[in-house]
């Protein structure tokens, strides 16, 4: 039986000289020892796969844990915030019970964060925003405190902040991007684009391509400058690729600019060509800085035709576009989009900046029409510079 390997035992690396010893089920030896674990090639066909599964099943349960503890924190604060408003009512609790409350709420729990008098504001006006439970326990609970704070002192309206609070839960905003959200009115824009979506998509996506697109596209982050041309909205746009991608919202995947599209022995180039992750298809969009033409409708339809034929793999489905104008009006976008074969929809962009002046500045700064006018009366001495025809 003396020097007989035991089948399935773990290698041992050795560092002294002296044979191993097995004691007690364990290998000893007057050197220092360590099991090296079995190169993956030695190991069962179906190891691979079984370690990957393994982990995503502890991925889900520590991403589960985390999101119950939440649940519990968030549902645990609204009930604190019930109980004081209820005692407000009733017998006049004020600020100070409150500064009181949470001092001695804090010596019970030394180890336990959130319970400041300012905190505990925060939950009676958090519950005094949600008092419906049902609410709360399905959408409200499930995000973070810090959202919840946000929707809370930036939000009057009930329903609008619920569709913030859903959104938020939907697409994984993060605090900072809830308040961009909220301070670009994001939930009186979402769904409003002009589209055909309803007589070209099956319905499920044509709800769900509804309301991936918005109107109007906010492109405050171009600065000043007030683009005249496509090609100065285009490479603004890339510069601000971030700040465009969540202005766009969740999903989008950026493809690239100016992208070739070859048809017959002709040369054409999409403005803008992003992926759509949820929808699974390619977002053709168009840039105009002029209103709305009909004649810009059939541009974008040869667009998506071309890539579906192009660009479009066996597993996505049918390209859709989006152009983007400065102006447009409604009935006239309806009617050029009525019995249109592709999904397309229609949008304004605009910079907001006139929004954003002071009151008292407003009326004392040219509108664009004056400066247009004063332009107009100066010779055009400097050559346009050549570029691509639209």
């Amino acid at each position: 039986m003396a020097g007989r390997k035991k089948l399935g035992s773990t290698p041992i690396v050795r560092t002294g000289g002296a044979p191993a010893r097995h004691s007690r089920g364990r290998t000893r030896e007057e050197g220092a020892s360590f099991p090296v674990p079995p190169p993956r090639s030695e190991l069962p066909r179906g190891y691979v796969a079984t370690l990957r599964e393994i982990k995503e099943r502890i991925r889900r349960e520590r991403l589960r844990v985390v999101m119950a503890a939440n649940s519990a924190m968030v549902f645990l604060y609204w009930d604190i915030g019930r109980m004081i408003l209820d005692r407000q009512e009733r017998e006049g609790w004020g600020a100070k019970v409150i500064d009181r409350l949470s001092t001695d709420l804090r010596e019970a729990y030394p180890d336990m964060r959130g319970l400041s008098p300012r905190n505990l504001k925060y939950m009676r006006a958090f519950a005094a925003a949600w008092p419906d439970q049902a609410i709360v326990q399905r959408c409200v609970a499930q995000l973070p405190w810090r959202q919840n704070i946000a929707l809370i002192e930036r939000l009057d309206n009930e329903k609008a902040r619920l569709w913030y609070a859903e959104q938020t839960l939907r697409q994984g905003w993060s605090q900072p991007i809830l308040c961009l959200q909220i301070e670009r009115g994001a939930h009186e824009r979402h769904g409003k684009a002009i589209t055909n979506f309803a007589a070209t998509l099956p319905p499920a996506d044509s709800d769900m391509a509804a309301q991936v697109f918005k109107d109007p596209y906010l492109f405050d982050f171009l600065g000043t400058a007030d683009p005249r041309r496509e090609r100065e909205v285009e490479q603004a746009l890339v510069d601000h690729i971030q700040r465009f991608l969540i202005e766009l919202g969740s999903g989008f995947a950026f493809v690239g600019r100016q992208v070739l599209l070859e048809v017959g022995d002709q040369e054409f180039y999409v403005d803008l060509l992003f992926y759509h992750l949820k929808l699974r298809c390619y977002v053709v969009i168009e840039l105009k800085a002029v209103p709305f033409d009909p004649a810009f409708v059939g541009q974008l339809n040869l667009y998506l035709s071309a890539a579906d034929d192009l660009l479009r793999h066996r597993d996505d489905k049918p390209a859709i576009g989006l152009l983007l104008c400065r102006e447009k009006n409604r009935i006239v976008v309806e009617y050029a989009l009525r019995d249109l074969n592709k999904p397309i929809g229609v949008a304004g962009w605009k910079t907001r900046l006139v929004e954003k002046l002071p009151k008292e500045l407003k009326g004392s700064l040219p509108t664009v029409e004056e400066i247009e006018a004063e332009l107009a009366e100066f010779p055009k001495s400097a050559p346009r510079s050549p570029g691509r025809k639209r």
